[in-house]
């Protein structure tokens, strides 16, 4: 029995759909299950000596068997309905006891790994980063060139990716 797949969903499938929601689904789920259903044909067709060879029945009793399970499994699932303001009362937007901590941890191995710095590369670092000067600012304070600013903030940077723990 070699069915038509293509012919069979252009024809078939908006009907199929169309029946799931006269059966109360919504227009997405009812889309879903009736690809889930030609799917299942598809990955698994019916055997040669099946009592069905009508494939539009087949197809319209798979999809309707596919919403009979859809809603056993959404009977299981208990949802409480909410509206915008509650769903933003869920989740705390205040850091957890273990992020105070590890922050905490992480600035203190900063601080650490920049007092380690040499003077002049710590300065330059933290002008760069913290100060948010350019490179040609940096290079013209501190009377260095553009290349050797560069290099001193490069330095700071593996420096500190070396001695934080950041995972």
């Amino acid at each position: 029995m070699s069915w038509d797949i293509q012919d069979l969903f252009r024809r078939h499938a908006n009907g199929m759909s169309r029946s799931l929601q006269r059966k109360g689904f919504n227009p997405e789920t009812a889309a879903d299950l009736t690809q889930d259903a030609f799917l299942r044909v598809i990955a698994k067709p019916p055997e040669e000596h099946t009592e069905s060879h009508n494939p539009c029945a087949y197809l319209y009793r798979a999809v309707r068997n596919l919403g009979i399970n859809h809603n056993r499994r959404e009977a299981l699932v208990s949802t409480v309905p909410l509206d915008d303001a509650e769903a933003l009362n869920i989740a705390d937007p205040s850091p957890s006891q273990e992020s105070i901590i590890y922050s905490r941890q992480c600035l203190w191995q900063t601080n650490k790994a920049l007092s380690e710095l040499p003077e002049r590369t710590r300065q330059a670092f933290e002008m760069h980063r913290l100060g948010e000067r350019t490179i040609a600012e940096i290079a013209e304070e501190l009377g260095i060139s553009s290349t050797r600013a560069w290099s001193l903030i490069r330095d700071a940077y593996r420096h500190l990716v070396l001695n934080v723990d950041r995972s």
